[in-house]
């Protein structure tokens, strides 16, 4: 379904106003080929978890999982207690 052009239109404005505010970017760049199978995997995650998964909720989600198996960050600070 094409998206109009008031839609365009928000989202250029949303984009413009929220990405460099609230965004970083990485560059990810790969061996030719691995592109297509984190798609395939990211597609198959899709379908198996019944949830639209894109290519950079994937990646997100795999680098997560790499840093709390590896324990790369330390633990957050408890609450201060009365």
């Amino acid at each position: 379904m094409p998206v109009s052009e008031a839609r365009r239109r928000a989202n250029k404005k949303w984009n413009d106003a929220n990405m460099k505010e609230k965004y970083d970017r990485i560059q990810l760049l790969v061996p030719k080929g691995y592109k297509a199978e984190i798609e395939s995997a990211a597609t198959m995650v899709s379908s198996l978890s019944g949830r639209k998964v894109s290519v950079s909720e994937f990646i997100k989600e795999a680098v997560q999982e790499k840093i709390d198996r590896e324990n790369l960050l330390p633990a957050p600070a408890a609450p201060p207690q009365d």
